[in-house]
């Protein structure tokens, strides 16, 4: 995947509803400032100008987030009965998504399953960084549970690196990294929660790429698989040595698990590390309370813009 222009917008899945574009790295998907030279709205405008809205701050209904150093699927809604149909399926924890990174180190479990609860960083000097429960300045952390499968074992620029599957099981923000860092696994070229060496400047962009997306909306399934950006042929740097997990499969299970009950607040099915062989499972999610109408009116507020009503 080259580097991003207004011109190369990717696009993987398209519907009358629905687009699903492939974000490059280091692109944000909106922004006010006037300094920002690229940004996914523009790209949209300048490929779709006719799909864009002016009844929209940015011209597009934007389903989710993605980082700004995160590459990978993101779901654009083309009109405001398909964005709220998209907005209950994340309410209601039906959307599956599953990202592909390369991790500093060689994790020798084949299969890891983070929970640590993450709050916002209030040290002085880390201002919008999140951290782990416990950790100095951990204010309000919230329950969070993130899959990983290790794919590959080898050597990025000479350093042990591993290749792994994340499937996040909550969506907090910064979640896969913060939970990588944790691990001790740091995602490669995260200048924010990586160690700090002076050869992070190796990687032209941070390892994290959105590669799998379903929302099961109401009136279609939205199902999207990126392409692989973390292969040798696309990176000479990457050089993998062991297989240890393919991701095909792990992708033909993801395609064929059922998507949850929106009524079934309780574990996920089909969770990356059910699909290895090995002893027992997982432990499941935190139960997710019923809303508050103070949690309930923020959300609807952000997405007065474009979302109809959820259902009562």
């Amino acid at each position: 995947m080259e580097p991003g222009s207004v011109e190369n917008l990717s696009i993987v899945y398209r519907s009358r509803d629905f687009l699903v574009v492939n974000k490059h790295w280091d692109v944000r998907i909106d922004s006010k400032a006037w300094r920002e030279t690229l940004t996914l709205q523009k790209q949209l405008r300048y490929r779709f100008p006719e799909l864009a809205d002016p009844d929209t701050c940015y011209g597009f209904r934007f389903c989710h987030q993605l980082d700004f150093s995160t590459s990978g699927a993101l779901c654009v809604a083309l009109n405001k009965a398909a964005a709220g149909s998209a907005y209950r399926c994340f309410k209601d924890r039906r959307v599956t998504k599953a990202y592909l990174a390369l991790l500093r180190g060689h994790i020798q479990e084949s299969r890891v399953t983070i929970s640590h609860a993450i709050g916002r960083n209030s040290t002085e000097g880390r201002a919008h960084t999140m951290c782990i429960e416990g950790s100095q300045g951990c204010e309000n952390p919230k329950p969070s549970l993130t899959e990983l499968v290790v794919l590959e074992h080898g050597l990025y620029a000479g350093d042990p690196v591993s290749k792994v599957l994340l499937k996040p099981l909550t969506g907090r923000t910064h979640q896969l990294r913060v939970h990588c860092s944790a691990l001790g696994h740091s995602v490669v070229g995260d200048l924010t929660y990586g160690e700090v060496s002076g050869r992070e400047d190796r990687p032209f962009r941070m390892m994290l790429h959105a590669f799998y997306l379903r929302i099961p909306t109401d009136t279609e399934c939205v199902e999207v698989c990126t392409p692989d950006p973390f292969l040798p042929s696309l990176d000479a740097c990457w050089s993998p040595h062991t297989l240890l997990q393919s991701l095909d499969q792990l992708v033909q299970a993801l395609r064929a698990t059922p998507d949850p009950d929106p009524e079934d607040r309780g574990p996920r099915p089909g969770s990356p590390s059910a699909l290895l062989p090995g002893p027992g499972r997982p432990p499941p999610p935190p139960t997710k309370p019923p809303e508050t109408e103070a949690q309930r009116g923020p959300c609807l507020q952000w997405l007065s813009e474009w979302t109809l009503e959820p259902d009562s």
